[in-house]
């Protein structure tokens, strides 16, 4: 995908058979119109510039097995970004909008943004900032009195 306009991209993951292509071009998509929305810049000229598909959070999870066992099923999440640069470098007038004496970059996460970049990002699970509570489950496996 690297490289590939918008179109591009979206339409050659609209026709792949992975499980990923449908979450991966719904968040092309939500670059492009954070892009068009927050800085004005025309859909057509959007190229991929990385997307990058790193770990997330694990939630670990058990399974019964034979002779009072368990086994530790791993559900793993991923963390997806996707940067997106500006063909052209060419904006879409502002209509209504005084000119800011100067415009600075923002900041996200102690990073510099270029005002041509832009980044987003998702997490396959929702709410992962809350801590997972295992439902007791974990006291009843450690706390069992054998032999």
């Amino acid at each position: 995908m690297k490289g590939l306009s918008l179109t591009q991209a979206v339409s050659a993951l609209e026709f792949r058979s992975q499980r990923a292509s449908r979450p991966l071009r719904k968040l092309i998509l939500a670059a492009a119109a954070d892009a068009e929305h927050n800085f004005k810049l025309k859909k057509d000229d959007l190229v991929i510039k990385q997307i990058l598909v790193n770990s997330d959070l694990t939630i670990k999870r058990y399974m019964p097995r034979a002779f009072g066992r368990a086994a530790m099923i791993r559900k793993r999440g991923s963390r997806v970004t996707v940067a997106l640069t500006s063909r052209t470098g060419s904006k879409i007038a502002e209509t209504s909008v005084a000119p800011a004496a100067e415009t600075k970059p923002k900041q996200l996460g102690g990073e510099s943004k270029d005002l041509l970049t832009v980044k987003k990002t998702r997490s396959d699970k929702a709410d992962t900032d809350k801590p997972k509570s295992f439902g007791g489950l974990r006291s009843r496996l450690f706390n069992r009195k054998t032999g």
